[in-house]
């Protein structure tokens, strides 16, 4: 483990290190389930401190600060960030236990990407001259602007925050917004130093803001203070329908990066062996807690029972410990109420009827951990239905393509969907078919600063990332000029 200097605990609001006005809240060590970190707790009052000084900065020394300056600041921050990547990602892996190689190698170098391209666009935001047909017989000039939407909510969630912070922040700043961050009450130190690089960086006071919390009374607030333009979210569908009602009051706008139960259809001609070791990532990968989990495993009967077996295999190979061991594939969830919860989802599908494989159980010993767990059965069950943001996947038989597709969609869900095939002609066929907001071909969940990301149905509203960051985060002002 990398010493980390100091753990900041405070919050970042209007260019200083304060108090919360909530008083403090506990973070535990999931690998240890020993407190961690006392943190201070934004209160409504401090909330409406931050929204006043977003705004100052917005109208202020944020937009007095040039388009590629905004960009060359974008960059000095990547730098920073990764001048202090084994800082940042010791800090993840303490927050919220996943394998500190895992938040090095990913975590904190997708948030460097994005950091990095959006500086690109920051001084290329453009609108464009629209032809039309005049004005009652006068020639007009007309174009559109790309302005900021405004202040800007960035309520970020504790199973990767480093990494969908910068989808979040990056093109929100390189657009001229500003952004108060509310981090996950489980994982809010890597953000919190992450503050520290804002600061550091020359970003003017107020532009970002970091308000540690509890859900109901920081990320309420700002959902609901009339100052904040526009809320983005990532975490739970329950808590997404909430934001989005409160964000309704005053008709914010909002993108939703919410849940999932994505499909993995593994056809008969696939390349079993790259097959099993995507979806075994795909149902493992930093524990399941993933929105993008694939954890829905469709075989196709011919290749059924090898794809169970080595599902079988790879679950039991998983080597579940600490964190900082650089042994451990597997680190634990992230709280106690998540370690029940997924293990009640075992429970349900033991009782339903599905067949078992392998895992279901959480190992003695302190910690939030669970066995990476395998079920074998049908597409109607809980386990098949629900997401469970924990290491457990179902795999379900089909003979037909089509009867792959329909399984995959017949679901409240639609973030993500993975197919394993070497016919070019059905992976296109199948993934124009598939409802899901992103479909990865012979590769689970392939992500990148320039891809679009987010959902259909339940799994929310909107994307992150690419070009449509860009769109996300900034309003179509029309000017037309009659002649």
């Amino acid at each position: 483990m990398v010493d980390v200097p100091t753990l900041h605990t405070d919050l970042f609001l209007a260019g200083a290190w304060t108090g919360g006005g909530a008083g403090t809240f506990t973070t535990l060590n999931p690998a240890t389930g020993e407190p961690l970190a006392e943190i201070a707790s934004a209160s409504e009052a401090d909330v409406d401190t931050a929204v006043k000084a977003a705004g100052a900065a917005l109208r202020g020394a944020w937009a007095a600060v040039p388009p590629s300056q905004k960009g060359l600041l974008l960059s000095k921050l990547a730098d920073l960030v990764e001048r202090d990547a084994d800082i940042l990602a010791t800090l993840e892996s303490l927050d919220m236990g996943v394998p500190v190689g895992l938040a090095g190698t990913l975590f904190v170098p997708n948030l460097v990407g994005s950091l990095r391209y959006y500086a690109g666009w920051a001084d290329k935001v453009n609108g464009e001259v629209v032809t039309n047909d005049g004005y009652f017989g006068a020639p007009t000039h007309a174009y559109t602007r790309r302005e900021p939407i405004g202040v800007i909510a960035a309520i970020v969630p504790w199973n990767a925050p480093l990494m969908i912070l910068g989808w979040k922040l990056a093109p929100a700043l390189a657009t001229g917004n500003t952004v108060i961050v509310k981090p996950a009450e489980d994982a809010s130190l890597s953000i919190l130093h992450l503050a520290t690089l804002i600061e550091e960086a020359g970003f003017p006071a107020g532009t970002v803001q970091v308000l540690p919390g509890l859900g109901p009374v920081t990320g309420e607030a700002l959902a609901l203070h009339p100052g904040v333009r526009k809320v983005s979210f990532t975490g739970s569908t329950e808590v997404g329908r909430r934001i989005l009602r409160n964000s309704a009051v005053n008709f914010k706008r909002t993108t939703l990066e919410l849940g999932g139960k994505s499909p993995q259809i593994i056809f008969d001609d696939a390349d079993l062996t790259s097959a099993i070791r995507g979806a075994a990532m795909g149902i493992f990968f930093n524990q399941g807690e993933v929105c993008a989990a694939g954890t829905r495993i469709f075989a196709h009967r011919k290749v059924y029972d090898a794809v169970l077996g080595g599902l079988k295999g790879a679950a039991e190979a998983q080597v579940v410990g600490d964190p900082f061991d650089a042994a451990t594939t597997m680190g634990p969830l992230v709280n106690a109420k998540q370690r029940e919860k997924v293990l009640g989802y075992v429970e349900q599908g033991r009782a339903q009827g599905a067949t078992l494989v392998t895992g279901g159980s959480a190992p003695d010993g302190s910690g939030f951990f669970v066995t990476p767990t395998v079920f074998a059965r049908t597409n109607d069950l809980t386990i098949a239905r629900e997401e469970i943001f924990g290491p457990v996947g179902t795999v379900i038989p089909f003979d037909q393509d089509a009867e792959a597709i329909a399984l995959a969609n017949d679901n409240d869900y639609g973030l993500a969907a993975t197919v394993w095939t070497t016919d070019l002609g059905r992976a296109h066929t199948v993934s124009a078919a598939l409802e899901a907001g992103a479909v990865g071909v012979n590769g689970w969940s392939p992500l990148a600063p320039q891809l679009p990301w987010g959902g259909l149905k339940a799994s929310g509203v909107g994307r992150e990332l690419g070009y449509e960051g860009i769109l996300a985060n900034t309003e179509a002002k029309t000017v037309t000029i009659v002649l």
